[in-house]
């Protein structure tokens, strides 16, 4: 709680650095270097639900309008960064991760629906502002077969993957759209096609059965967690970690748009498997120290 603000404006000074000393790959600026290349984004995955629990936990609950407005900035100012780099995909689930901080700690009803509102309202102007390759990810979202060798490439091979895999899958390496190379970034973003694929029905639904027992975990500590800030941490790095395999899985079956996601504890990648144990050890450190008398 003490480090919080602290962590959280280390992360807004990088976020700003990444646009004067970023390193752009694939037409995006994410990246900055101090010795590694890593991504400042990834640590608002901790430092949000850090800062934004601290704040309403340490005020009254519900919120006053003033507590609501500074909490919307808290979460709005760094996501506004992170979408100018461009990272929609990003932007939007550390947004959801203040903001169901926010839902959770007893807003009235009317501002969630004026909210929900307001955002319908926004959508035309939100579309105009987003780059033409996010346009073309969403319009391939809605027709993925109007440009089966360009634009809906990604999706339709990983259908492929997903709907041959079977009930129990080809088998360790046998699976012929990733070993084939049909199927890009197999080893990140697509990679959870590539487990359908190879071990099925069976393998997909083992990881979501697994990824769904450490969300309820998280659930249970959480609302058995008397202390505030604890129980809105814990909420907040649930939400996160939730959002991410969601949205991953949601992705790769042509549910959602494709957006650069990655499928927690699978994906390859150093940054965001370490950020995403840190975030972990968070929450267990809030469930182990609650406060005595409480089970």
């Amino acid at each position: 709680s003490r480090i919080s603000p602290w962590l959280y404006a280390i992360c807004l000074i990088l976020l700003i650095a990444v646009f004067f000393f970023g390193e752009t790959r694939n037409n995006a600026t994410r990246w900055i270097d101090i010795g590694i290349s890593f991504q400042p984004s990834e640590l608002l995955k901790i430092a949000m639900p850090l800062v934004v629990a601290r704040y309403i936990a340490s005020g009254s609950i519900p919120l006053n309008n003033t507590n609501i407005v500074v909490s919307l900035v808290l979460v709005l100012l760094p996501t506004a960064l992170i979408f100018k780099q461009p990272d929609l995909g990003t932007s939007v689930l550390i947004a959801f991760s203040g903001l169901v901080i926010i839902f959770l700690s007893g807003i009235k009803k009317r501002y969630l629906f004026s909210a929900i509102i307001l955002f319908l309202g926004c959508l035309p102007f939100i579309w105009k502002t987003i780059h033409p390759f996010q346009q073309q990810r969403v319009l391939t979202f809605l027709d993925p077969e109007k440009d089966p060798l360009g634009a809906g490439y990604h999706i339709i091979q990983s259908k492929i993957a997903i709907g041959s895999g079977g009930l129990f899958g080809k088998g360790w390496l046998n699976g012929t759209q990733g070993q084939l190379d049909f199927l890009p970034e197999r080893t990140t973003d697509f990679i959870f096609s590539i487990l359908a694929e190879e071990f099925g029905f069976v393998g997909g639904i083992s990881l979501l059965i697994i990824y769904s027992l450490i969300v309820a975990f998280a659930i249970i500590a959480a609302v058995r967690n008397k202390d505030r800030f604890s129980s809105l941490l814990i909420y907040g790095v649930t939400v996160t970690f939730f959002l991410y395999f969601a949205v991953n899985m949601a992705m790769v079956m042509g549910l959602a748009p494709v957006v650069g996601v990655p499928l927690p504890l699978v994906s390859y990648g150093g940054s965001s498997l370490l950020v995403l144990m840190v975030a972990f050890g968070l929450l267990q450190s809030a469930h182990v120290h609650k406060p005595r008398g409480v089970i």
